[in-house]
């Protein structure tokens, strides 16, 4: 049993689509950035991220509905989306001015840390392609109606990104429900994005009006409270510190007010160092609550793209008519292992995510 009613596979061109914004990260490695002096590349994003999961580990179809400026940087952006397995399509490519002042690609220099060194992002995406896109830009009616797509997912990142990409996720999401798609949406609360256009008040209004029109919810840590306003007695932003029953008060209070959901889950993460995190999950479905086992001093190579790999093994889980118990497993397992490799995506096999899930050894296979 699931708790949601996702279309047929033989039923829709694509198991997944994807509406965010993929940067280029430029990864120094084991130095800061401000003391690099080369660095690798990276695609990555938080819904493409979802999408590229999805395709690379566990052999699913899909598509990326995004922006790009056509460029030497955005077809670089272009080959490494290629090398993940994700369907281009849907990728609207603007014109360069000479210069980026119409339209940029974007770029996001992450530094891992290690130990107490916590992690380090600092983004270069003001005026990005994909901040431009707005309503009438896409022909959802194509992609849902005539193509049709088993799970929708977007989230708070690409929302932030201006006022025309919260309006275009409404549109996106309205045509999606129309024609039987799930509707995922990550919360992905970031204060840098929402700093210059009315801070934490106007992210809680756009989110909370995106929320009203998904079926799975997905947050960490601080999202419930930061990205939609919800205060809960004996719950606090420290979301790793809750303890199951202070997790149900909390979906108990995000439901009422949004019953069009059906599963809302949170990862768990206790950060002790930047390389060893406790790291687990809950998953809310249909008024019961499950949970993941939690792993303790995890070792992390590069947290970043944990939680969206957390998400892409959960949305598998489902799509393969798993039951929530399984999904919450999946979708952890699929996270940690995310963060033994680096890079924003995951770079692991479904067997490996399955031989996790399942609790299984991290001997040598020979």
């Amino acid at each position: 049993m699931t708790a949601l009613s996702i279309l047929p596979p033989g039923q829709a061109r694509w198991d997944c689509a994807a509406l965010g914004e993929v940067m280029l990260r430029l990864d120094p490695g084991e130095v800061p950035v401000a003391r690099a002096r080369s660095f690798r590349v990276w695609e990555g994003g938080g819904e493409y991220n979802v999408a590229r999961g999805l395709a690379r580990v566990f052999g699913l179809r899909t598509t990326i509905v995004t922006a790009l400026v056509d460029n030497a940087v955005g077809r670089l952006l272009e080959d490494l989306m290629l090398a993940g397995g994700v369907d281009l399509s849907h990728v609207r490519w603007l014109p360069f001015d000479g210069v980026g002042r119409e339209a940029r690609n974007p770029l996001n220099f992450t530094e891992r840390g290690f130990g107490v060194r916590a992690p380090l992002g600092c983004s270069d995406r003001a005026h990005s392609a994909a901040s431009r896109l707005a309503p009438g830009d896409i022909d959802w009616e194509a992609l849902f109606g005539n193509e049709r797509v088993r799970w929708f997912h977007t989230g708070g990142i690409f929302a932030a990104l201006s006022s025309s990409t919260a309006d275009l996720a409404a549109q996106a999401m309205a045509t999606a429900r129309r024609h039987g798609t799930v509707i995922s949406y990550d919360l992905n609360y970031r204060q840098s994005l929402w700093q210059a256009s009315g801070g934490a008040d106007r992210a809680r209004e756009v989110n909370r009006e995106l929320v009203s029109r998904v079926d799975v919810l997905v947050g960490n840590e601080e999202d419930f409270i930061a990205a939609l306003g919800f205060e809960v007695d004996g719950v606090d932003e420290q979301l790793s510190a809750l303890d199951p029953a202070g997790y149900a008060r909390m979906v108990e209070a995000v439901v009422r007010e949004f019953p069009n959901l059906r599963v809302v889950a949170t990862t768990l993460r206790t950060a002790h160092t930047a390389t060893r995190n406790d790291w687990g999950a809950l998953l809310w479905a249909d008024g019961e609550l499950f949970q993941a086992g939690t792993r303790e001093n995890l070792e992390v190579f590069d947290r970043v793209g944990g939680g969206d790999s957390f998400v892409s093994g959960l949305a598998f889980a489902f799509l393969a008519g798993m039951g929530p118990a399984d999904a919450v497993e999946w979708g952890t397992a699929h996270g940690a292992l995310a963060m033994t490799t680096p890079g924003d995506t995951s770079m692991v096999t479904a067997e490996e995510v399955a031989r996790v899930a399942r609790g299984g050894p991290g001997r040598i296979r020979r």
